[in-house]
């Protein structure tokens, strides 16, 4: 059976594109997507086609990448296809069976509508609301030319239901617990993420300003022509000593950070999955993140703390954890282990041959 999988660009590296990665691994499956200018940075010599690129200013990158998958027609050259992202599943008119493995309905569409909408100004507001007003309607049609939704988590399973009336199997994204490792728990907290508001990053600034004698390093992207290039310019200004945003990182770095950190910090706002946690705990980290979304599927009391997302008391589960991190390893890898990539394997494959 030969299987392609639709993803809407690679304009920066994070969850979604390993995931992205292992699908296409697992399924020996070609990517189509619009642009590649990260695809480099992944590992695995996937098999990637472009329809062309993205006009990068917002919302037109959105609006051309929905337009090229809308259009295209690889209906005669594939057996199977699978959407990832928020645009791609506009190839489901042409393109059967399919399934939609979903990280998460819009959200500026949708359940952070009124956060974006309060982000714009004067007179961008209107073009805003006429813009989700039609891509709303736009994005209700191409789902229901959607045959199986498959999604990352329970969280967002909830949010596919509120947002299209449907149900959808829970299948967690995979990471493979074998590549990552513990060699110490060195003098930094990590933070891994794209640099977008929604990550809530001047939070984790403003703990850290308070807490002079721990050192953070965020790693993270964005991608040129998304909604957060004026955030990830803001958030590196006046930055405290203890505090450096190294931006994005190869793999081979990103792992060498893990395996030396003492622990993991994640903010983000009603986060749909989040792989990092179990990332770090594939390292043996313990991870501190708020109490909100996925990280409450993933982080236990054994693994880590959960807390308010307010800089008081992430600083105090920051202390707490430091005091010890080494007391959380084996719970840590035993938890990740639950999130194994054999796993994710299995059931996908499950549902791809169950649809076929």
């Amino acid at each position: 059976m030969k299987i392609a999988i639709f993803h809407d660009y690679f304009g920066a590296i994070g969850g979604g594109e390993r995931v992205v990665l292992a699908l296409a691994k697992i399924l020996d499956a070609d990517v189509i997507t619009t642009d590649t200018d990260a695809a480099a940075k992944l590992d695995g010599g996937v098999r990637v086609t472009s329809l062309g690129s993205t006009v990068k200013l917002p919302p037109f990158k959105q609006i051309s990448a929905t337009r090229k998958f809308a259009s295209a027609d690889y209906s005669d050259d594939y057996d199977f296809f699978i959407f990832t992202g928020n645009w791609s599943h506009h190839a489901a008119r042409r393109h059967h069976p399919n399934l939609w493995y979903c990280y998460t309905p819009v959200r500026a569409f949708y359940d952070l509508y009124g956060t974006f909408l309060s982000r714009q100004g004067f007179m961008t507001r209107q073009a805003f609301r006429a813009w989700v007003a039609l891509s709303r309607r736009s994005d209700q049609r191409s789902v229901g030319r959607v045959d199986t939704i498959v999604t990352i988590s329970e969280n967002v399973r909830q949010r596919i239901r509120a947002c299209y009336g449907r149900d959808a199997e829970v299948i967690y994204p995979p990471v493979d617990i074998s590549r990552y490792r513990c060699k110490e728990y060195g003098d930094f907290w990590l933070s891994v993420n794209r640099l977008y508001p929604e990550k809530r990053i001047e939070l984790q600034i403003e703990t850290f300003r308070s807490l002079p004698d721990e050192r953070l390093l965020i790693v993270g992207g964005y991608a040129e022509g998304d909604h957060s290039s004026p955030y990830a310019k803001k958030i590196r200004q006046n930055l405290p000593a203890n505090v450096e945003v190294l931006g994005e990182v190869p793999e081979h770095e990103l792992m060498d950070l893990y395996a030396q950190c003492k622990g993991l910090l994640c903010t983000a706002e009603d986060e749909d999955f989040g792989l990092t946690p179990v990332e770090a705990m594939a390292a043996g980290k313990p991870v501190v993140a708020v109490n909100e979304g996925g990280f409450c599927e993933t982080v236990t009391a054994e693994t880590g703390m959960l807390v308010d997302a307010d800089p008081e008391r992430i600083a105090s589960a920051v202390l707490a954890v430091s005091a010890d991190p080494e007391r959380y390893r084996e719970a840590c890898l035993a938890r990740a282990r639950m999130f194994d990539c054999s796993l994710f394997a299995e059931r996908i494959r499950r549902v791809v041959n169950d649809d076929f």
